[in-house]
């Protein structure tokens, strides 16, 4: 009979919730008790569990009591987070859960703080002599604006991003060449694309302004890697091309053994020491070199391509927290596994009871 391994799920909301949810269900060698959290009723991970609670927000004061509370109550074994904002309170806290007998797969608090602020993860790179983007961190509007033309704009398109985000969330590409009446007629409200006069006057007057990143154009092909590492050693790193996205989360991807990007993934996990489940996002530059876009600290939404190419990240995580993850693991990844991704729904009867038809 297999042993029962009791899962709490943070952020069972989130896009990727459901891919890893069905990852762990897939377990061989043990049988997956998974406890959902997230701070929405209407979760669509918690159809898939075997229990769920609402929470707060892990800004509230209550969240660390909150998840040490259900981790005691359900007599959690693994804790894994799928929500970056998350991270570096559990891990502040990882003395706490570990003497509830709650194991987790999080990298040290420097680390986190190194790799989920950009500006900082680039700089750091960058002095450890790692290829990075052209890049300038800047936090008011007048910065902002040098740092455009600093960077080349507008003989070269320039994209920037808030130093602290997730997803696609505040990301623009700024670049005058892009053909206005295309996207005004032909191509769905969501693009990323804007025009260097519609930013002016977007900006213009603006008193607060966050820390945005503001770095070169990587106009080339855009990877996902998931890598599962012990304190800074590789063992695995899988790549995603990711062939077509809406809203930052890959619909069409391609597991491809790209030596060059496995090789970059390796040496930026191994030179900033990162532990558990990682994700590296990669483009190539314009010589086709790849560097850094950003890095999760955590599974990423879509590990579940790289369950369907068989190595199933979310299950060895499981193990890697118990203390049994093979020195060497027999990954036999079936390169070229595609995956192409559909809507399905979910439905909810008045009384907040969930189905699926």
């Amino acid at each position: 009979m297999k042993p029962i391994i009791r899962i709490l799920l943070t952020g069972a909301g989130s896009p990727g919730a459901p891919g890893v949810i069905q990852s762990l269900k897939k377990s061989e060698d043990y049988k997956i008790y998974i406890v959902g959290v997230d701070c929405n009723p209407n979760s669509v991970g918690f159809h898939m569990t075997d229990r769920h609670y609402v929470g707060p927000k892990a800004s509230e004061e209550s969240f660390i009591p909150f998840i040490e509370h259900i981790c005691k109550k359900e007599k959690i074994d693994v804790l894994f987070s799928l929500v970056t904002d998350e991270l570096i309170k559990l891990a502040e806290h990882r003395d706490v859960f570990s003497r509830s007998g709650t194991r987790m797969n999080l990298s040290s608090v420097p680390a986190l703080q190194t790799v989920i602020n950009k500006g900082v993860l680039y700089t750091a790179l960058q002095k450890m002599g790692i290829a990075v983007p052209s890049f300038q961190v800047t936090s008011s509007a007048k910065q902002f604006r040098k740092a455009l033309t600093a960077l080349g704009y507008p003989e070269q398109p320039i994209c920037f991003k808030p130093t602290i985000s997730d997803g696609s969330r505040g990301f623009h590409i700024l670049d005058d060449r892009v053909d206005r009446f295309e996207l005004l007629f032909r191509q769905k409200p969501t693009s990323v694309y804007i025009s260097h006069s519609e930013l002016l006057r977007i900006i213009q007057g603006r008193k607060e302004f966050p820390e945005v990143l503001v770095m070169e154009y990587l106009p080339h092909e855009e990877y996902s890697v998931d890598v599962l590492a012990e304190n800074g050693q590789v063992a695995i790193a899988v790549p995603r091309l990711r062939e077509a996205t809406v809203g930052g989360i890959s619909t069409k991807s391609l597991i491809r053994q790209d030596q060059d990007i496995i090789d970059y993934a390796t040496m930026v996990v191994e030179r900033l020491a990162l532990h558990g489940n990682i994700g590296i996002q990669i483009r190539r530059d314009r010589s086709h070199q790849p560097k850094i876009v950003e890095i999760n600290p955590r599974m990423q939404g879509t590990i579940v391509h790289c369950t369907a190419a068989g190595i199933n990240l979310p299950v060895l995580a499981v193990k890697q927290a118990l203390g049994v993850l093979p020195l060497h693991l027999d990954s036999k990844v079936k390169w070229g596994t595609r995956m192409v991704r559909h809507w399905k729904e979910v439905f909810y009867d008045a009384d907040g009871s969930s189905y699926t038809l």
